[in-house]
């Protein structure tokens, strides 16, 4: 076991960098660290660097993601391949831009309110067990709806992976997703042509204005059948 711990960072500290400053003094100063692939299991209190704002940690055997509710000013957060089973303790994160928990053990996308800078999802090819499914909202298994609802509120992501989640067989699964969202320009590794979002928004123009005028249809017809009213006496 492994915990990254304050003195863990300070032994991995480039001395030459630090100058006359006092490792606390350094600490606060920090805005990157790396920690990948160090075998790390558990995050400690780091809460003296506050100006953190990029945290590699990819694969390790992180099973919690906690004791970040400190990083604020975090923007870039790499999780990627460790043992994470739930999305959580991510509110605090005002400024993420970026997050990526690809290859984890998680089966319910949450705990994303709030974090309305988030341009990149990286959530692709989660370790379930046989026949579990990804899902958006622990309530529901209609996965897709919930991720176009997601995709409402994350108004400036831009990036999105999902591969190897079973949502992504779902019919018309990257139509509706380009459709629902106008900020995304990558979604599962390739890119979203100008042309081909263009083309799916006029077909749902064309398949709503149709729907629309059904609708009408049926209204009308209703209005011109013969209008029978009852009179009931009591006696």
């Amino acid at each position: 076991m492994v915990r990254l711990t304050l003195d863990l960072v300070a032994k991995n500290i480039n001395q030459r960098n630090r100058k006359e400053e006092s490792i606390t003094q350094y600490l606060k100063k920090i805005t990157h660290l790396n920690f990948s692939n160090r075998n790390i299991d558990i995050i400690d209190d780091l809460s003296v660097c506050k100006n953190l704002s990029v945290l590699y940690l990819y694969d390790n055997n992180i099973s919690q993601i906690n004791n970040l509710s400190f990083a604020t000013n975090l923007t870039h957060l790499y999780l990627q391949n460790n043992s994470i089973s739930c999305m959580e303790n991510l509110r605090s994160l005002r400024k993420l831009e970026k997050l990526y928990l690809g290859g984890n053990l998680i089966a319910v996308v949450e705990c994303l309110e709030g974090l309305d800078e988030l341009r990149e999802l990286h959530i692709e090819s989660q370790r379930l067990p046989l026949g579990e499914k990804l899902l958006f909202d622990p309530r529901t298994l209609q996965s897709l709806a919930e991720l176009e609802l997601l995709l409402k509120k994350l108004s400036k992501l831009w990036k999105m992976n999902l591969n190897g989640n079973p949502v992504c067989l779902k019919p018309k699964y990257r139509d509706r997703l380009i459709v629902m969202s106008l900020s995304l320009e990558n979604l599962d590794g390739k890119d979203i042509k100008q042309i081909e979002r263009q083309f799916l928004m006029n077909w749902k123009a064309s398949k709503d204005a149709k729907k629309n005028m059904k609708k009408k249809n049926i209204m009308n017809d209703a209005s011109t059948l013969p209008y029978v009213t009852m009179n009931q006496s009591i006696n």
